[in-house]
């Protein structure tokens, strides 16, 4: 098991923890001037894909800290649209992975982020709420969706996600590529890898759409690896909502969302049993 002294024991090597450790500063100044158009007349919607952004041996260690499926109390969804383990529990973050979470929160982070999508005024979100660590074990998915638009506890609104990717020699037949769709849900317009230091920036509106609606391919043991932060703002342009919702999950085709039989069983446990005995019961199915 690893220590907290093992964690520390490297991360006196990022240059006694200064900003510019954590963040690229000089590419954060580069991109501010010359993302803003990529990101806006990206289609399907505006968006941005920068790979390597951060510095890999910081990304290393945030990765090793990253904890295994049965590792830590994963809030754990298992539906017929998303297949998944989440938490944003601070407690579950490594000292370094915080300490990186700290800093995407900050104002010289968020001022970047205003300069590269042209949204004034962003705001953190200290409680990580629906972001924070994700990870998908082989034959999870998460179906096509548009996010919650309001924060629950701060009733702000929410208006950029951004995704890190922390999968090493992830290959194509893999799957989990992120896939943006269009407002008609007629065509995806995009399809972006989960790549190791590949940082994926997009807009939140009620039209957004994406996910990874096709169940995993890798191996046994291989998991896909994200962090998410969710950005926003005390109101926003009224023609990117139709009025506060939470999720949107929108299928490619008639019946893609259906239960398999190891989760009708799952849904009918937990119906029918006491609440100890089916926990209990679904760790071990």
């Amino acid at each position: 098991m690893v220590t907290h002294t093992d964690f520390w024991t490297p991360a006196r090597n990022l240059g006694d923890l200064t900003i510019d450790r954590f963040l690229p500063l000089s590419r954060m100044k580069e991109l501010s001037a010359s993302g803003y158009s990529t990101y806006i007349n990206a289609a399907p919607f505006p968006h941005l894909v920068v790979d390597n952004f951060f510095d890999p041996d910081l990304i290393d260690l945030v990765l090793s800290e990253f904890p295994k499926p049965g590792a830590i109390r994963w809030q754990q969804f298992d539906n017929d649209r998303e297949i998944k383990l989440a938490s944003a529990t601070e407690s579950s973050f490594g000292p370094i992975t915080r300490l990186f979470f700290y800093h995407l929160n900050s104002i010289t982070f968020l001022e970047f982020l205003s300069a590269v999508t042209g949204i004034p005024d962003l705001i953190s979100d200290p409680r990580f709420d629906g972001g924070g660590l994700h990870q998908i074990v082989r034959g999870g998915k998460l179906g096509i969706h548009a996010d919650f638009n309001r924060h629950r506890a701060y009733n702000l609104d929410r208006r950029l996600n951004l995704l890190l990717y922390r999968n090493k020699d992830w290959r194509e037949d893999y799957g989990g590529h992120l896939q943006l769709w269009d407002r008609d849900m007629t065509r995806c317009g995009a399809k972006i890898l989960p790549v190791f230091n590949r940082m994926m920036i997009f807009g939140t509106t009620d039209f957004t759409y994406h996910g990874h609606p096709d169940p995993l391919q890798c191996p046994e043991g291989t998991t896909r690896k994200s962090l998410a932060l969710y950005y926003f703002s005390n109101g926003r342009p009224a023609e990117e909502i139709s009025g506060d919702h939470s999720t949107i999950f929108r299928a490619r085709h008639e019946g893609e969302f259906k239960l398999t039989p190891a989760q009708r069983m799952r849904s009918l446990a937990r119906d029918l049993l006491p609440p100890i005995i089916a926990r209990r019961w679904q760790r071990r199915s």
